[in-house]
């Protein structure tokens, strides 16, 4: 009786509208995940193509083995990435987005671009600020 109840639980907030100001809603553990800095990263490199572990890393300049199969998998759960492993010696696996994962990708690159065309903006800003006394 008490598992039910707890499923039922779970329903409910799955019934509800998605709210990301609500702190029990299950939208705002996605958006973590698609905005973190190297869930950005990885949607952006693989909305230019597929690639494997290794050659994502390399794209991915700075993240450590360990956080991009963090970040994949977190991602491959939220259903953005799809992992494919091949019946191969030596083993290969390709990653690729799923079409769930390019909707999300065109959105974060969309942003990412738009920072680095407002760079020079954005250091003037911090120099301005810098230099206000305190």
């Amino acid at each position: 009786m008490e598992v039910i109840e707890v499923v039922e639980e779970d329903r409910s907030l799955l019934d509800r509208v998605p709210d990301v100001y609500d702190r029990m809603c299950p939208s705002r553990g996605v958006l973590e995940h698609v905005t973190s800095r190297w869930g950005v990263l990885v949607l952006i490199a693989l909305r230019e193509r597929g690639y494997r572990f290794s050659e994502l890393r390399r794209r991915v300049a700075g993240v450590s083995e360990k956080m991009l199969s963090q970040t994949l998998q977190t991602l491959e759960r939220d259903g953005m990435v799809l992992r494919e492993a091949h019946p191969v010696i030596p083993p290969r696996v390709d990653y690729s987005l799923t079409p769930l994962g390019m909707e999300a990708a065109e959105y974060v690159s969309a942003l990412a671009h738009w920072v680095e065309a407002r760079m020079c903006a954005v250091s003037e800003a911090r120099e301005e600020y810098d230099a206000r006394p305190r």
